[in-house]
C-alpha cells in the first residue's frame, strides 16, 4: 500500500500526520446544471474511511451513489466542500495533479471488468503502469495474480476466464500501483452468489492483510456480510454506519 512520504512531489497528497484517514469527504455538495434546472446529486456529504476498513454504500437507483464514487475517486470535482486524500484537500488540484494523485492512491474495480480481450491476464494487470516504464510491473502483476488465486492463468486471455476469474484479474489490476484506497462499483453485479462471495472474501483479505481501505457501491445485500459497516445514500443524503 502507498505510504505517506515527506516532501511530496507536485500533485501528491500527503498528510501532516499518519493519523489522517486515506480518504475523507467534508460537506461535499455536487450539482449538475441541465440548462433547465440545477440537480443537487450530493447534499452536504460527510464521509471518511480508515485504513483497512471495508465500507458498503447502498441506496436506491438515482440516489447519488455513482456520483459519490466519482468524487471519492477524483474522477469528478464537487461543487463545494472538501475531498481529503491522506489529510490534504485535493479539490483545488489541476487536472494533471488530480490524475497523478488518483493513479498513485486510488484503485478501481468495475462491474463490467473492462479487460482488453487481446491481452493476457498479466498484461491486463500491468495496464495502469504502461506509461511509467516500470520494470517491476510484470513481476508485481504476476505476484498479484498468484495472490488472488490465478497463478495458473497468467497467460490466459479474458475469453479463457470465467466471470469470477475476470473480476479477480480486475482486482489485481486495481492493486498494481499499491493504492491506499480501492473503490468498487457493483463488483458482484455480474456474478453468481458463490463467485460473488469469493470476490468479497478477496476484498476482506485485502483490508485485513494489506491495510487497503475498500469502498463498494452496491445493490447486493451479500456485501453486508463482509463489510465493516454499511451506509445508506438516499436522495443525495448519507446516513447510517
Amino acid at each position: 500500500m502507498t505510504a505517506l512520504r515527506e516532501g511530496p512531489a507536485e500533485g501528491e497528497p500527503s498528510g501532516e500526520t499518519c493519523e489522517a484517514p486515506p480518504l475523507e469527504l467534508r460537506d461535499v455538495v455536487k450539482e449538475y446544471d441541465s440548462g433547465v434546472e440545477v440537480v443537487r446529486a450530493l447534499k452536504g456529504i460527510d464521509f471518511r474511511i480508515e485504513r483497512g476498513e471495508f465500507v458498503s454504500v447502498v441506496g436506491p437507483s438515482g440516489s447519488g451513489k455513482s456520483t459519490m464514487l466519482n468524487v471519492l475517486g477524483l474522477l469528478d470535482v464537487p461543487t463545494s466542500g472538501e475531498v481529503l486524500l491522506d489529510g490534504r484537500d485535493v479539490t483545488t488540484f489541476t487536472d494533471r495533479e488530480r490524475t497523478d494523485a488518483r493513479k498513485r492512491y486510488v484503485g478501481f474495480v468495475f462491474q463490467s471488468f473492462y479487460l482488453i480481450d487481446s491481452l493476457t491476464a498479466t498484461e491486463n494487470v500491468t495496464l495502469p503502469t504502461v506509461y511509467d516504464r516500470d520494470r517491476d510491473a510484470t513481476a508485481r502483476a504476476e505476484r498479484l495474480l498468484e495472490r488472488v488465486g490465478l497463478g495458473d492463468r497468467l497467460d490466459h486471455t479474458p475469453g479463457q476466464l470465467s466471470g469470477g476469474q475476470k473480476q479477480r484479474v480486475a482486482i489485481a489490476r486495481s492493486l498494481v500501483n499499491e493504492p491506499a484506497v480501492l473503490l468498487a462499483d457493483e463488483p458482484t453485479g455480474n456474478l453468481d452468489q458463490e463467485t460473488g462471495r469469493s470476490v468479497l472474501s478477496e476484498f476482506r483479505r485485502i483490508c485485513d492483510e494489506e491495510g487497503v481501505a475498500v469502498v463498494t457501491v452496491t445493490h447486493d445485500p451479500l456485501v453486508a456480510d463482509y463489510a465493516d459497516r454499511e451506509v445508506e445514500l438516499v436522495d443525495g443524503v448519507l446516513g447510517g454506519g
